[in-house]
Protein backbone atom coordinates (compact mmCIF):
# COMPACT_ATOMS: atom_id res chain seq x y z
CA UNK A 1 0.00 0.00 0.00
CA UNK A 2 1.30 3.61 -1.00
CA UNK A 3 1.35 6.69 1.19
CA UNK A 4 -2.00 8.97 -0.64
CA UNK A 5 -1.12 11.34 -2.65
CA UNK A 6 -1.51 14.42 -0.89
CA UNK A 7 1.01 12.86 1.48
CA UNK A 8 0.97 13.59 5.07
CA UNK A 9 -1.10 16.05 6.49
CA UNK A 10 -2.20 16.81 9.74
CA UNK A 11 -3.79 19.96 11.24
CA UNK A 12 -6.33 18.95 14.16
CA UNK A 13 -7.55 16.14 15.76
CA UNK A 14 -10.90 15.81 13.98
CA UNK A 15 -10.57 16.26 10.16
CA UNK A 16 -11.62 13.10 7.94
CA UNK A 17 -9.27 10.83 8.65
CA UNK A 18 -7.60 9.52 5.24
CA UNK A 19 -4.45 7.28 6.58
CA UNK A 20 -3.14 5.91 9.72
CA UNK A 21 -1.19 3.88 11.11
CA UNK A 22 -2.59 0.90 13.51
CA UNK A 23 -0.37 -0.58 16.02
CA UNK A 24 -0.47 -4.50 16.15
CA UNK A 25 -0.67 -7.44 19.33
CA UNK A 26 0.19 -10.39 18.11
CA UNK A 27 3.37 -11.50 19.32
CA UNK A 28 4.01 -8.96 22.28
CA UNK A 29 6.12 -11.57 24.45
CA UNK A 30 5.46 -12.63 27.87
CA UNK A 31 3.97 -9.91 30.84
CA UNK A 32 6.93 -7.58 31.51
CA UNK A 33 8.35 -7.98 35.19
CA UNK A 34 7.86 -5.54 37.58
CA UNK A 35 11.09 -3.82 36.73
CA UNK A 36 10.13 -3.69 33.69
CA UNK A 37 7.03 -1.82 33.40
CA UNK A 38 7.08 1.65 31.58
CA UNK A 39 3.69 2.59 33.60
CA UNK A 40 2.21 2.38 36.91
CA UNK A 41 -0.93 0.48 35.38
CA UNK A 42 0.65 -2.22 33.60
CA UNK A 43 2.77 -2.87 37.35
CA UNK A 44 -0.86 -2.73 38.88
CA UNK A 45 -1.95 -5.68 36.65
CA UNK A 46 1.39 -7.79 36.72
CA UNK A 47 1.09 -7.27 40.48
CA UNK A 48 -2.70 -7.96 40.10
CA UNK A 49 -1.99 -11.38 37.60
CA UNK A 50 -4.31 -9.58 35.79
CA UNK A 51 -1.46 -8.69 32.67
CA UNK A 52 -3.53 -9.22 29.17
CA UNK A 53 -3.32 -11.95 27.19
CA UNK A 54 -2.05 -11.97 23.80
CA UNK A 55 -5.39 -13.68 21.98
CA UNK A 56 -7.66 -10.83 23.81
CA UNK A 57 -5.56 -8.09 23.02
CA UNK A 58 -5.50 -9.04 18.95
CA UNK A 59 -8.83 -9.51 19.27
CA UNK A 60 -9.56 -5.89 20.50
CA UNK A 61 -7.33 -4.53 18.11
CA UNK A 62 -8.79 -6.03 15.05
CA UNK A 63 -12.14 -5.20 16.14
CA UNK A 64 -10.45 -1.32 15.93
CA UNK A 65 -9.44 -2.57 12.70
CA UNK A 66 -12.29 -3.04 10.89
CA UNK A 67 -13.96 -0.04 12.18
CA UNK A 68 -11.46 1.98 10.25
CA UNK A 69 -11.44 -0.43 7.29
CA UNK A 70 -15.75 0.30 7.52
CA UNK A 71 -14.98 3.95 6.90
CA UNK A 72 -12.13 3.22 3.90
CA UNK A 73 -9.55 4.31 5.92
CA UNK A 74 -6.15 3.74 4.24
CA UNK A 75 -4.66 1.47 7.28
CA UNK A 76 -0.77 0.88 7.50
CA UNK A 77 0.48 -1.69 9.92
CA UNK A 78 4.09 -1.75 11.56
CA UNK A 79 6.38 -4.95 10.41
CA UNK A 80 5.55 -7.80 13.14
CA UNK A 81 8.22 -7.79 15.64
CA UNK A 82 8.69 -10.88 17.81
CA UNK A 83 8.77 -11.07 21.67
CA UNK A 84 7.40 -7.09 20.89
CA UNK A 85 4.97 -4.42 22.38
CA UNK A 86 3.68 -2.86 19.30
CA UNK A 87 0.51 -1.38 19.57
CA UNK A 88 1.32 1.87 21.01
CA UNK A 89 1.89 3.52 17.52
CA UNK A 90 1.43 7.30 18.65
CA UNK A 91 4.14 6.89 21.17
CA UNK A 92 7.15 6.36 18.42
CA UNK A 93 6.00 9.23 16.21
CA UNK A 94 3.65 12.02 15.02
CA UNK A 95 2.61 14.10 11.86
CA UNK A 96 2.19 18.24 12.26
CA UNK A 97 1.07 19.69 8.80
CA UNK A 98 2.97 17.87 6.47
CA UNK A 99 6.23 17.12 8.73
CA UNK A 100 6.78 13.48 10.32
CA UNK A 101 8.61 13.89 13.80
CA UNK A 102 9.94 11.00 14.94
CA UNK A 103 9.58 10.70 18.92
CA UNK A 104 12.47 10.33 21.14
CA UNK A 105 11.50 7.35 22.93
CA UNK A 106 12.32 5.23 25.33
CA UNK A 107 15.73 3.55 24.35
CA UNK A 108 14.40 0.21 24.95
CA UNK A 109 11.65 1.04 22.15
CA UNK A 110 13.23 1.90 19.04
CA UNK A 111 12.70 -0.91 17.55
CA UNK A 112 9.64 -0.04 17.21
CA UNK A 113 10.07 2.89 14.93
CA UNK A 114 12.31 0.09 12.53
CA UNK A 115 9.09 -1.48 12.11
CA UNK A 116 6.98 1.44 10.75
CA UNK A 117 10.49 2.86 8.54
CA UNK A 118 8.92 1.07 5.13
CA UNK A 119 5.99 3.48 5.94
CA UNK A 120 7.28 6.51 6.75
CA UNK A 121 10.51 6.61 3.99
CA UNK A 122 7.52 6.58 1.32
CA UNK A 123 7.38 9.93 1.78
CA UNK A 124 10.26 12.98 1.13
CA UNK A 125 13.55 12.84 2.80
CA UNK A 126 12.83 16.73 3.48
CA UNK A 127 9.38 15.72 5.68
CA UNK A 128 11.00 14.07 8.31
CA UNK A 129 12.38 15.51 11.16
CA UNK A 130 14.45 13.85 13.91
CA UNK A 131 15.21 16.15 17.21
CA UNK A 132 18.37 16.36 18.91
CA UNK A 133 19.29 14.43 21.64
CA UNK A 134 17.92 16.73 24.50
CA UNK A 135 14.77 16.57 23.19
CA UNK A 136 12.06 14.30 24.53
CA UNK A 137 9.28 13.68 23.46
CA UNK A 138 6.34 11.17 22.25
CA UNK A 139 3.43 11.24 19.79
CA UNK A 140 1.08 10.94 22.96
CA UNK A 141 2.23 13.98 24.50
CA UNK A 142 1.56 16.24 20.50
CA UNK A 143 -1.73 17.55 19.35
CA UNK A 144 -2.13 20.13 16.67
CA UNK A 145 -5.24 21.75 16.57
CA UNK A 146 -5.24 24.18 14.03
CA UNK A 147 -3.04 27.22 14.94
CA UNK A 148 -2.13 25.55 18.15
CA UNK A 149 -0.03 22.81 19.07
CA UNK A 150 -0.85 21.94 22.64
CA UNK A 151 1.93 19.28 24.39
CA UNK A 152 1.90 17.84 27.48
CA UNK A 153 4.87 17.86 29.82
CA UNK A 154 7.10 17.77 33.18
CA UNK A 155 9.76 20.06 33.55
CA UNK A 156 9.90 19.58 37.19
CA UNK A 157 14.02 19.02 38.63
CA UNK A 158 13.28 15.01 39.50
CA UNK A 159 12.61 14.69 35.65
CA UNK A 160 14.99 11.69 35.64
CA UNK A 161 13.89 9.79 38.27
CA UNK A 162 9.92 9.94 36.60
CA UNK A 163 9.81 7.21 34.08
CA UNK A 164 6.21 8.64 33.07
CA UNK A 165 7.39 12.03 32.24
CA UNK A 166 8.09 11.32 28.32
CA UNK A 167 8.54 15.05 27.23
CA UNK A 168 10.20 17.64 28.73
CA UNK A 169 10.57 21.23 28.39
CA UNK A 170 13.32 21.69 25.49
CA UNK A 171 10.87 20.06 23.34
CA UNK A 172 8.49 23.02 24.44
CA UNK A 173 11.00 25.36 22.65
CA UNK A 174 12.06 22.72 20.04
CA UNK A 175 8.32 22.61 18.48
CA UNK A 176 8.20 26.17 18.45
CA UNK A 177 11.21 26.48 16.44
CA UNK A 178 10.30 24.17 13.86
CA UNK A 179 6.80 25.66 13.87
CA UNK A 180 7.19 29.53 14.20
CA UNK A 181 4.19 30.30 12.89
CA UNK A 182 1.88 27.90 15.78
CA UNK A 183 1.10 29.05 18.84
CA UNK A 184 2.97 26.08 20.97
CA UNK A 185 1.06 26.00 24.86
CA UNK A 186 2.67 23.49 27.28
CA UNK A 187 0.44 21.72 29.95
CA UNK A 188 2.36 20.66 32.53
CA UNK A 189 0.42 17.01 33.73
CA UNK A 190 0.94 15.08 36.78
CA UNK A 191 3.09 11.99 36.98
CA UNK A 192 3.16 9.57 39.15
CA UNK A 193 5.37 5.75 38.99
CA UNK A 194 3.45 4.17 41.07
CA UNK A 195 -0.36 5.08 41.05
CA UNK A 196 -2.53 5.16 37.84
CA UNK A 197 -5.23 7.30 39.69
CA UNK A 198 -2.42 10.21 40.03
CA UNK A 199 -0.75 9.81 36.48
CA UNK A 200 -1.38 11.33 33.46
CA UNK A 201 1.18 9.44 30.89
CA UNK A 202 0.54 11.45 27.84
CA UNK A 203 -1.69 14.93 27.56
CA UNK A 204 -4.27 12.57 25.55
CA UNK A 205 -5.05 11.15 28.82
CA UNK A 206 -6.39 13.99 30.04
CA UNK A 207 -7.46 16.15 26.99
CA UNK A 208 -8.78 15.72 23.53
CA UNK A 209 -10.45 17.83 21.10
CA UNK A 210 -13.49 15.94 19.50
CA UNK A 211 -16.25 17.81 16.88
CA UNK A 212 -15.75 21.17 15.32
CA UNK A 213 -15.77 23.12 18.66
CA UNK A 214 -15.44 20.74 21.89
CA UNK A 215 -13.41 18.00 24.13
CA UNK A 216 -12.86 15.70 26.68
CA UNK A 217 -10.93 16.97 29.74
CA UNK A 218 -9.59 15.87 33.19
CA UNK A 219 -8.92 18.97 35.41
CA UNK A 220 -7.08 16.83 38.24
CA UNK A 221 -4.63 15.95 35.30
CA UNK A 222 -3.01 19.16 35.04
CA UNK A 223 -0.24 20.58 37.70
CA UNK A 224 -1.31 23.91 36.88
CA UNK A 225 -4.76 25.26 37.32
CA UNK A 226 -4.25 28.36 34.79
CA UNK A 227 -2.86 25.81 31.82
CA UNK A 228 -6.25 24.07 32.72
CA UNK A 229 -7.86 27.45 32.37
CA UNK A 230 -6.51 28.29 29.19
CA UNK A 231 -7.90 25.16 27.63
CA UNK A 232 -11.67 26.36 29.36
CA UNK A 233 -10.66 29.60 27.55
CA UNK A 234 -10.03 28.17 23.69
CA UNK A 235 -13.22 25.69 24.17
CA UNK A 236 -15.80 27.74 26.45
CA UNK A 237 -17.00 25.79 29.53
CA UNK A 238 -19.66 24.43 28.21
CA UNK A 239 -18.15 22.94 25.54
CA UNK A 240 -16.23 20.54 27.82
CA UNK A 241 -16.93 17.21 28.52
CA UNK A 242 -15.18 16.94 32.41
CA UNK A 243 -13.97 13.03 33.61
CA UNK A 244 -14.18 11.67 36.73
CA UNK A 245 -10.73 10.45 38.39
CA UNK A 246 -12.24 6.48 37.69
CA UNK A 247 -13.23 7.65 33.97
CA UNK A 248 -9.35 8.77 33.39
CA UNK A 249 -7.97 5.94 34.83
CA UNK A 250 -10.08 4.20 32.42
CA UNK A 251 -8.80 5.77 29.88
CA UNK A 252 -12.18 8.26 28.38
CA UNK A 253 -9.94 10.73 26.85
CA UNK A 254 -7.94 8.84 24.15
CA UNK A 255 -10.98 8.15 21.62
CA UNK A 256 -10.06 8.50 18.20
CA UNK A 257 -11.51 10.61 15.55
CA UNK A 258 -12.58 9.78 12.38
CA UNK A 259 -14.36 13.04 11.43
CA UNK A 260 -15.89 15.57 13.59
CA UNK A 261 -19.05 13.50 13.43
CA UNK A 262 -17.83 9.69 13.79
CA UNK A 263 -15.41 8.55 16.61
CA UNK A 264 -14.35 5.34 17.97
CA UNK A 265 -14.84 4.70 21.63
CA UNK A 266 -15.20 2.35 24.24
CA UNK A 267 -18.39 0.29 25.05
CA UNK A 268 -18.06 0.81 28.79
CA UNK A 269 -17.71 4.57 28.34
CA UNK A 270 -21.78 5.18 29.03
CA UNK A 271 -21.63 8.72 30.30
CA UNK A 272 -19.41 10.05 27.73
CA UNK A 273 -21.14 8.10 24.55
CA UNK A 274 -24.24 9.69 25.98
CA UNK A 275 -22.51 13.16 25.81
CA UNK A 276 -21.13 12.34 22.23
CA UNK A 277 -24.38 11.36 20.29
CA UNK A 278 -26.56 14.32 22.28
CA UNK A 279 -23.45 16.96 20.80
CA UNK A 280 -24.40 15.29 17.29
CA UNK A 281 -21.65 12.87 17.22
CA UNK A 282 -21.92 9.22 16.22
CA UNK A 283 -19.65 6.71 18.21
CA UNK A 284 -18.65 3.57 17.08
CA UNK A 285 -18.32 1.42 20.07
CA UNK A 286 -15.60 -1.07 20.89
CA UNK A 287 -14.28 -3.00 23.75
CA UNK A 288 -10.59 -2.11 24.70
CA UNK A 289 -10.90 -3.19 28.34
CA UNK A 290 -7.61 -5.44 27.59
CA UNK A 291 -5.68 -2.77 26.09
CA UNK A 292 -6.33 -0.38 28.55
CA UNK A 293 -4.49 -2.43 31.45
CA UNK A 294 -1.50 -1.13 29.57
CA UNK A 295 -2.39 2.82 30.25
CA UNK A 296 -3.36 3.31 26.60
CA UNK A 297 -6.36 3.10 24.20
CA UNK A 298 -7.42 4.12 20.96
CA UNK A 299 -6.21 6.88 20.23
CA UNK A 300 -2.53 5.69 21.70
CA UNK A 301 -2.94 2.35 19.19
CA UNK A 302 -2.96 4.85 16.25
CA UNK A 303 -0.84 7.06 14.45
CA UNK A 304 -2.32 9.38 12.11
CA UNK A 305 -0.95 10.11 8.50
CA UNK A 306 -3.41 12.20 6.36
CA UNK A 307 -6.72 14.40 7.35
CA UNK A 308 -8.25 16.52 5.05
Amino acid sequence: MQIPKDSFHIIDETSPLVAVILGRADSPGPAPSPEECYDPKSLQHVLAGTYPAEKDMVKEIESFLHVLEKYHIKVFRPEPLENTNQIFSRDIGFVVENKFIKSNILPDREKEYKAIEHIINQIDTNQIIIPPEDVHIEGGDVMPWRDYIFIGTYRQNDYADIITARTNGRAVEWLQEIFPHKKVMAFDLIKSNTDPYENALHLDCVFQPVGADKAIIYKEGFAKPEQYQQLVEIFGYNNLFHLTKQEMYDMNANIFSISPEIVVSDSQFTRLNRWLRKNGIYTEEISYREIAKQEGLLRCSTLALTRR
